[in-house]
Order: structure tokens, then sequence, then C-alpha cells
């Protein structure tokens, strides 16, 4: 029965709590993210026309560099070599909280 009471107890005060707001966010004459009230910031709510978004689409590169690729693979290899350095996992050990290696 005290669990149950502790359920609803904590249901009740999770539902209870107001919704959280988000500030509205503004663009700037190149329709990128910036702070509303800022120097550049357009009226809120004020979003380039669909050409000029597509224009400035067009005009970034489609993908990753190859520098940014191979600095990508890099960054995965160190990954998974540290992970194999590491050493072997066995268990926790036994119920009486003696490890492997005082049995042995």
């Amino acid at each position: 029965m005290r669990a149950l009471l502790l359920a609803a107890a904590v249901a009740a005060t999770l539902l209870s709590v107001p919704a959280g707001l988000a500030a509205p966010t503004c663009q700037d004459k190149n329709g990128d993210t910036i702070k509303c009230g800022t120097p550049g910031a357009m009226p809120v709510g004020w979003t380039l026309s669909p050409q000029q978004r597509l224009e400035r689409q067009r005009s970034r590169p489609a993908g990753p560099s190859m520098n940014e690729l191979l600095e990508l693979i890099c960054v995965i290899g160190v990954f998974f070599g540290l992970m194999a350095l590491l050493p072997e996992f066995d268990g926790w050990g036994d119920e009486t909280g003696r490890d492997d290696q005082e049995r042995g």
C-alpha cells in the first residue's frame, strides 16, 4: 500500500509541473539562427524566402571534406585502440566478495 501511495505522490508531483517554454529564436539576414534583440537580428518569425534558402543551400559544400573524414577515421581508430588495451573483465567476484585472483 505504501508503494502505491508513493507512486501516486510522485506521479502527481510530475504531472503538476507546468510545461517549460523556450524563448523565441530569430534569424539574421543570412538565415542563420541568432539571439533575438541583438544587432542584426530580424523580427521574431521572419524567415528567408524559399528561393533565398535554396540558393544558400547550393552554395554550401555537399558533405564533409576528405580531411574531416580522415580525422574521423583516426579518432575512431584511437578509441578502439584504447578499448583493446583495457584488461579483461571476468565479473564482479563470487558471493563472498572475493575476486577470482584471490582464489587462484
